[in-house]
């Protein structure tokens, strides 16, 4: 009872002053509690909206190391596509190379298949002594030449009464003549020989002024 007595004087003793002070006190102890309050809720708000973000960063990683996967894969499958396209042009290559030196003994071949029937004419013409027979001999072997030749493909060219024409012959003398015009082929020292617009070999001739 006593203290309570004691406490009853004591707030009879108060003055206006006090009253104001204690209440302004007050005010600034709730003005403080809201401001801790307010500092909570926007740490709170800066949390989750750092969370947030977190979360987005999280979700790009994954799908840029998604997207790093998917072309990790398609540099894969293309260094692959690229393997297989050199390994296929290797074997073309060595292919190609084989059938053209097949091509190359096979037209060897065909070539002296054709020129063997020249070899056998001669050697039957040199066990001839009679001249008639040589003479027989020699044209035998001449036609030969000439068909083994048409079989190749190969064209003689360089005639006398020729137009002479400097892409084919070859002029090894210029001379006057009243039976041939000015530039006709007046004799042939040698035959020329192409196969299609190839010149295997240029007519040697002579060619009138």
């Amino acid at each position: 009872m006593t203290e309570d007595k004691n406490i009853a004087a004591e707030e009879q003793e108060k003055t206006p002053e006090a009253e104001a002070t204690e209440e302004i006190e007050s005010i600034e102890e709730i003005e403080e509690i809201e401001e801790i309050e307010e500092v909570e809720q926007t740490d709170k708000k800066e949390s989750r909206a750092d969370k947030k973000k977190v979360k987005k960063l999280e979700a790009k990683i994954t799908d840029l190391e998604s997207e790093l996967e998917k072309k990790a894969q398609e540099l894969s499958e293309q260094n692959d596509k690229y393997m297989r396209m050199m390994a296929e042009y290797d074997n073309f290559r060595k292919r190609s190379a084989k059938e053209r030196e097949g091509t190359y003994a096979d037209a060897y071949a065909d070539a002296l298949a054709s020129i063997l029937p020249i070899i056998d004419n001669l050697e039957r013409a040199v066990g001839v002594t009679e001249a008639d027979g040589v003479l027989k001999g020699l044209e035998m072997t001449l036609k030969g030449a000439d068909e083994a030749l048409k079989k190749m493909g190969v064209e003689a060219f360089g005639a006398e009464g020729e137009a002479f024409d400097p892409n084919i012959h070859n002029a090894v003398m210029m001379v006057d003549d009243e039976n041939h015009k000015e530039g006709e082929i007046v004799s042939v020292f040698q035959k020329g020989y192409k196969k299609g617009d190839k010149i295997i070999r240029y007519a040697m001739v002579t060619v009138a002024n």
